[in-house]
C-alpha cells in the first residue's frame, strides 16, 4: 500500500518488447481485473488510459495509449500500480482483505484486550491471524467461525473465542 486509501494491485516489472507493451506483476487475487480496466493509476498519482491487456506466464502484459515504443514505458519500471478503496472487488459477506485485518485490536468474548493483529498467514485450509501484546507471546487464532465471533473493520476491532473458552 502506498497510502490509507490506496491499495497496490501490480508492480510494472519491465518493458515486454519494442511497441510499448509493459509486464506487470499482479499483486491481487483478482488479476482479471486488469482484462476490463479502462485506466491505472500509478503510485506518483499519474493516470495511464489503457489500450489493451493481456496475460502472458505469471504477467499480465499491459498496453497504454500514446506510449508506442520501449523507451516510452522504460520509466515505469518498477512503479507501482494502484486503486482506490471504492475499486476493490467486492468480496462475498465474511470474506475480509488481509490489509483490513491487520491492525485490528482483539478482544475476547468478555472484552478483555488480547493484542493487535499483526499477520495473517495462509495455511490452505484458512487462515491463522497473529495478535501480539506487548510482553507476551504472539496469539495464533485460526480464522474459523467457532473462534472468530464478530469483525468489525470500520470499529477497528475483532471478538474472539479463544479454545480453552468453548464449552
Amino acid at each position: 500500500m502506498t497510502d490509507a486509501k490506496l491499495i497496490t494491485i501490480g508492480k510494472a516489472v519491465a518493458p515486454h518488447g519494442v511497441r510499448g507493451d509493459v509486464r506487470v506483476i499482479p499483486l491481487t487475487d483478482f488479476p482479471d481485473r486488469f482484462l476490463t480496466m479502462k485506466e491505472v493509476r500509478l503510485e506518483d498519482g499519474r493516470v495511464l488510459a489503457v489500450e489493451s491487456a493481456k496475460f502472458h506466464k505469471q504477467f499480465v502484459i499491459l498496453k497504454f495509449r500514446g506510449l508506442d515504443d520501449r523507451d516510452a514505458v522504460d520509466n515505469l519500471r518498477g512503479k507501482l500500480l494502484v486503486v482506490n478503496r471504492e475499486e476493490l472487488v467486492k468480496l462475498p459477506e465474511g470474506h475480509y482483505y488481509i490489509f483490513d485485518i491487520v491492525g485490528l485490536k482483539v478482544y475476547d468474548e468478555t472484552g478483555a484486550c488480547l493484542g493487535t493483529v499483526t499477520d495473517v498467514i495462509s495455511t490452505g485450509s484458512n487462515d491463522v491471524y497473529i495478535a501480539e501484546q506487548e510482553g507476551k507471546k504472539p496469539l495464533l487464532i485460526p480464522a474459523l467461525k467457532d473462534v472468530v465471533r464478530e469483525i468489525d473493520v470500520p470499529g477497528g476491532r475483532m471478538t474472539v473465542r479463544l479454545q480453552e473458552e468453548w464449552d
